[in-house]
């Protein structure tokens, strides 16, 4: 059986600023074919920019997506970027999470969560972060609310931030702009991604 991906989410999911062959979710359906299971490149809703009630949006606005073996979810550094607030987010996010189950016969088993990485400590976040308050801290606390309602839905939940954090601050680490990941990094996500994908696709 082929199995189908569906990833949803932002910039981060879109790979603004690599090629589409280095996006985390291409690289992730690469990584299993490796490993002899047969998925095909995911299918991609996603956009640079997005905040949570826009991906919403851009779902309503797609054919009927049907039903998907396999669905990601990362969201939400936009709405941190523009000062949404943490209740607005925790409402549309723990909508967004619904369908993307729904888009997965209803299995939360086969629905994964990516954290917000940290965009404070980019080249450009060094530079921004600081007249817009305590970024960090702004998107742990999107992360915990992300956390929360993946976890008490069943569905995993891949804590990229450390990594973001650990090395997002250097030059192969980030794409030409200094804020968005470069293809190494999507790789490091990849690897965190993957054996809870592997565990997944198990079941």
């Amino acid at each position: 059986m082929t199995v189908r991906y569906l990833a949803l989410g932002d910039s981060y999911t879109i790979g603004e600023g690599v090629d589409a062959d280095m996006r985390w979710p291409v690289q992730l359906a690469r990584a299993l074919r490796e490993e002899g299971i047969e998925l095909r490149d995911p299918r991609i809703i996603a956009t640079t920019g997005w905040t949570t009630d826009e991906l919403a949006s851009a779902i309503d606005a797609a054919e009927p997506l049907g039903h998907w073996d396999l669905v990601s979810l990362l969201i939400g550094v936009n709405n941190q970027y523009r000062n949404r607030s943490l209740a607005d987010y925790r409402t549309e996010f723990a909508e967004l999470l619904a369908r993307a189950i729904g888009f997965a016969n209803g299995r939360a088993d086969r629905v994964l969560v990516l954290s917000i990485p940290d965009w404070a400590i980019t080249p450009f976040g060094i530079n921004e972060a600081p007249t817009r308050g305590d970024v960090s801290g702004e998107i742990d606390a999107f992360n915990a609310i992300a956390r929360e309602i993946a976890e008490a839905r069943g569905v995993a939940y891949v804590d990229i931030t450390p990594a973001s954090r650990e090395r997002g601050a250097d030059a192969d680490q980030v794409a030409e702009d200094g804020l968005h990941p470069s293809a190494a990094m999507y790789t490091t996500w990849t690897g965190l991604a993957l054996p809870v994908v592997r565990r997944l696709m198990a079941r």
